[in-house]
């Protein structure tokens, strides 16, 4: 029972805040320049590799006394909330500048097979370091969640924001309000912050 709280945490937590981020986007661009197929194997590879990194960071980091850890865990997750607030105002602003941005970089060279996978996994993999979701999953396993049940969240999170990417893309932009998906993240990432606290000095 504990294993798939942690996972359904993790997975509440990453989707909302990757939705409406350049996650999204990335693979949005992407899959309308390469095949769906090898960008989606690309991006999930990339997202494993990242997620495993911020579970490994977040274990080191529980190994530590844990009150300052889970004061800094609550920290990153009120950090979290604050950021999502913010970005929440100019949602629709940021998606279009975003997506204008990977045009440029990706330029108009077709690929397909493998040299798309490839081109996905670099893409996401630079784009994705130090982002919001790997910093929320280190704090879950640094507040005590069990590092695999949390790396399958998180990995099943954003394999299903890159999935949706590739299989509704527009579509999906036009019926789904980013700044309502930012401000239910950043519902869930005060409510993380506030029984950490509680946690924390118990």
């Amino acid at each position: 029972m504990e294993f798939l709280l942690a996972a359904a945490t993790a997975f509440i937590l990453v989707v909302p805040v990757e939705l409406p981020d350049k996650t999204f986007v990335a693979t949005l661009v992407l899959a309308t320049r390469y095949r769906p197929w090898p960008v989606w194997v690309g991006v999930t590879v990339a997202f494993g590799v990242q997620s495993l990194v911020a579970v490994a960071a977040g274990r080191l980091i529980s190994l530590l006394p844990q009150l300052p850890v889970r004061l800094v865990a609550a920290a990153l997750f009120a950090l979290g909330a604050a950021a999502l607030i913010r970005s929440a105002r100019r949602a629709t602003v940021d998606e279009k500048e975003q997506e204008e941005e990977f045009e440029r970089k990706l330029g108009w060279e077709k690929r397909s097979g493998l040299r798309a996978a490839t081109t996905s996994f670099l893409v996401l993999f630079a784009a994705e370091w130090g982002d919001l979701s790997q910093l929320l999953t280190v704090g879950l396993v640094a507040r005590g969640g069990h590092p695999f049940a949390v790396f399958a969240g998180s990995w099943l999170g954003l394999a299903a924001v890159s999935g949706a990417a590739v299989v509704l893309g527009r579509m999906l932009m036009k019926y789904i309000s980013l700044a309502l998906l930012q401000y239910a993240g950043a519902a869930v990432c005060v409510v993380l912050a506030v029984l950490t606290v509680i946690s924390a000095v118990r």
